[in-house]
């Protein structure tokens, strides 16, 4: 996927109507620069831009961003001592591209890669990508609905990894794509060593994914993700060692992996499928079966499309 630019005069354009629209933010900006200086200063919203004006975005993933502004002002009020850190993490900033970047930057920093260098990168890919801004709410979503732990939106942005890797794994992929592929393994490194979890920039994943829990998931450099697939956690899309070239597994959509599966080498995971947890599996697998076992093989037959979406790895009730 290729990031959508907006054009230079749209951005003064922009600029502008923000200076017009949002002086109360302008406000807390100014406010928030004595306390976190650069990277809590206001960013042009980008569902004011013309990309947002098309309705390319279901009414539902533009209202995400009003639920997590309520979710974090209830939780301010019920736990005063996160006050401050809700206000700096969301209810400072315009828009949910500016909130998720100002999390990721102050989630992987260190001493020598600096949250106000990082800020700068994540919101200079994600404030001009489109598809970025889609799948980051999808996402979101997937999360939230998927997740029995998931209490709300605003949880989900503020601290859980499995969402947090996901979107930096996108920002690298768009770095990767422009040929920045220093930076962008920069960030899967850092990833790896905070988060527990590694996917290389180079993969291909689509929208509406869960990586549930995400400790110990790795996602190899040319594997490919459907949209919808929901990955527990020590789940590994990796190669056997034995090819070169394309040598990763390739997952359709609506797939439900279960943990510490494994799938290796250039192999086909059929639409709907469900893999149960602790499987090894080495073949193509049938669209809307069930396969178990070391070496996996398999085992039945799925009625529902969409595994991923119901969230039971348990193939024992079928059978």
């Amino acid at each position: 996927m290729r990031p959508q630019h907006v054009e230079d005069g749209d951005h003064e354009h922009h600029s502008n109507d923000n200076k017009n629209n949002n002086s109360s933010f302008s406000t807390s900006a100014y406010h928030m620069e004595r306390v976190f200086p650069v990277y809590a200063m206001g960013i042009p919203n980008p569902l004011h831009s013309s990309a947002f004006h098309n309705n390319h975005l279901d009414i539902s993933l533009h209202t995400i961003w009003d639920h997590i502004r309520e979710e974090a002002r209830f939780e301010a009020e019920r736990e005063p001592i996160l006050s401050s850190f809700l206000y700096a993490s969301i209810l400072s900033h315009d828009c949910l591209e500016q909130a998720l970047a100002f999390v990721l930057a102050n989630r992987l920093q260190n001493p020598t890669l600096l949250a106000t260098h990082l800020m700068d990168i994540f919101c200079n890919l994600i404030m001009h990508d489109e598809s970025i801004q889609r799948s980051i709410r999808l996402d979101l979503k997937a999360f939230k609905d998927r997740d029995p732990s998931c209490l709300s939106y605003c949880s989900t942005l503020l601290n859980t990894k499995g969402y947090h890797s996901l979107q930096v794994y996108r920002v690298a992929h768009a770095l990767w794509g422009e040929g920045r592929k220093v930076l962008a393994l920069a960030l899967q490194s850092r990833v790896s060593e905070v988060f527990g979890i590694d996917i290389h920039p180079a993969a291909k994943i689509g929208d509406e994914i869960l990586l549930d829990h995400g400790t110990r998931v790795v996602i190899g450099e040319t594997a490919i993700v459907g949209n919808r697939v929901s990955l527990m956690q020590g789940v590994t899309l990796g190669e056997t060692g034995k090819e070169g070239g394309d040598r990763h597994p390739k997952v359709a959509e609506g797939v439900l992996v279960g943990a510490s599966a494994i799938i290796l080498g250039n192999i086909r995971i059929g639409e709907g499928v469900k893999i149960v947890a602790g499987s090894l599996v080495l073949k193509d697998v049938p669209p809307h079966s069930i396969v178990a076992g070391v070496p996996a093989h398999v085992i039945g037959c799925l009625n529902e499309h969409d595994p991923s979406l119901t969230m039971n790895p348990d193939a024992t009730k079928e059978f």
